[in-house]
């Protein structure tokens, strides 16, 4: 036993070895930055250095689509077809749930389907599946084990170009920020992580004007591509920065933050992340899979919040007046603990090993930036009711409320829709789909079903849509003690 051990050993020894050595050999692997600088003259406009810009009445929708390949993409599918099949009143007639979406932020696989619903609106839902869902999104892609691709691991990453360029030949038609920038709904956040300062690194205004970079005309694909990035497996995506002689500055609350003792810590790198790219101490930002920091894609929402000098930011105070209800909600496709050696003392070992690593530091990055967005979202609620009724007969009329107003009439509407609200068997089944990029088309069809019903037996979205003045969906009913049917019904 030993010496098989001595052997296998000497094997792997030898495997890597000669990666190494063809290593030093090849080419460096990495992708060419392609991200412009601002055009001479750009006025500095507020608007550069604010990614809220919001457009609603008094109800705000907001998804977060989290990170796990196709399968996310397909559970986050199911559920826009849930929000579509919903219908609401309005003061002139019912409308789809779906068409008063105003927020979508998206991580890796989640990413995918919020780009391109932000991109084509209700139209995603007509082709969406045929164009991704039942697609190879890998076959372009190095992904079987040699010794030549893991030279190109150890030379930065196996992909490079690859996966960008098949998202642009076959979803996103080259599109570039602009499509998305001047939406007023939804709005499009799309999360990665830069690997250097350690932050998310979200494709929006206030990034990309720290950089002095010119946002509209980047690439969609790109900025998908590194959200989906995993390290390894595909070479960082590149940001090349622009400094000297910017006309943007940085937002007053960035010196604020770097010099306050007491600081959130997320928000603390944040701000050194704006500091160094304004500055130019970093020359390239370097970006992997947003699943890295923030699986849920919920630190730009609690950045937003926290940067606030407001008790209504980051929305505008004619805006905080109108708000009744608010509804976030975050798809989680992530995985569940799996695998036999948590039953025997040895393992794990090999890629089991690396898979458990990558799990962990995942999911418990996605819980604590969910227990950090529920914390401040709360005491936000909590501060604007405060606000609001403080204001005074004249103040209330001039920020437009309406007839008849509540200043306590607000709510927030906060929920996670998950795997295991459907029961163990059916949970089971799909956490055994694995997170790549190309699935059996019946098991894309099982999570499309999956996130439909998550969605619909969510007694906080059943609340939702109770409070809007409409009946809760049919739900189908999920057989497990304390099921989210049986506790939507007693809502």
């Amino acid at each position: 036993m030993v010496w098989g051990l001595f052997q296998r050993a000497v094997r792997a020894g030898r495997i890597v070895a000669c990666a190494a050595l063809l290593a030093g050999c090849a080419s460096a692997i990495h992708n060419e930055p392609v991200n412009l600088p601002l055009a001479a003259g750009v006025k500095p406009a507020a608007e550069l250095g604010r990614d809220v810009d919001t457009y609603f009445d008094d109800t705000v929708v907001a998804l977060s689509f989290s990170g796990g390949g196709t399968r996310a993409a397909a559970f986050s599918f199911g559920v826009l077809t849930g929000f579509d099949e919903t219908r609401v009143p309005t003061a002139a007639r019912s409308v789809s749930l779906l068409d008063r979406v105003d927020f979508v932020t998206g991580v890796s696989g989640g990413s995918v389907l919020a780009a391109y619903y932000g991109l084509k609106k209700r139209k995603a839902l007509a082709d969406f599946k045929q164009r991704f869902l039942l697609r190879n999104a890998e076959e372009g892609l190095q992904t079987e084990l040699s010794l030549m691709n893991i030279a190109r691991g150890l030379q930065g990453g196996i992909n490079d170009t690859q996966f960008p360029q098949w998202l642009d030949d076959n979803l996103f038609d080259h599109a570039t920020f602009k499509s998305l920038l001047f939406e007023r709904r939804p709005r499009v956040w799309i999360n990665a992580s830069d690997i250097y300062n350690r932050t998310p690194f979200v494709f929006g205004r206030t990034a990309f004007a720290a950089l002095c970079s010119d946002l509209s005309t980047y690439p969609v694909s790109l900025a998908v591509a590194a959200s989906a990035a995993v390290p390894v497996v595909f070479a960082p995506v590149v940001i090349q920065n622009y400094p000297g002689g910017c006309p943007i500055p940085l937002p007053d609350w960035v010196a604020q933050v770097r010099h306050a003792v007491s600081a959130p810590p997320l928000l603390k790198l944040y701000a050194d992340a704006l500091e160094r790219y304004h500055s130019g101490d970093v020359r390239y930002v370097k970006l992997l899979d947003g699943g890295l920091v923030d699986n849920y894609g919920l630190a730009a929402f609690t950045i937003a919040r926290l940067v606030a000098d407001t008790p209504y930011g980051p929305f505008e105070p004619e805006e905080a007046v109108k708000l009744r209800r608010m509804l976030f909600l975050v798809v989680d496709s992530g995985r569940a603990p799996s695998g036999a050696w948590a039953q025997t003392v040895e393992g794990p070992s090999g890629v089991n090993l690396v898979t458990a690593a990558s799990d962990t530091a995942t999911e418990s990055g996605a819980v604590g930036s969910y227990s950090a967005f529920e914390d401040t979202m709360n005491r936000w609620q909590d501060m604007l009711i405060k606000w609001r009724c403080h204001l005074s007969p004249t103040e209330r009329h001039k920020l437009g409320a309406p007839a008849a107003w509540n200043c306590r009439d607000v709510r927030l509407h906060l929920a996670r829709i998950s795997f295991d609200q459907l029961g163990p068997e059916r949970a089971s089944a799909l956490n055994a789909v694995e997170t790549r990029f190309k699935l059996p088309p019946e098991q894309v069809d099982m999570l499309i079903d999956a996130g439909r019903d998550a969605l619909k037996v969510n007694p906080v979205f059943r609340s939702f849509v109770k409070s809007l003045g409409a009946p809760p969906p049919a739900a189908t009913p999920v057989a497990s003690p304390g099921n989210g049917a049986q506790e939507a019904e007693a809502q």
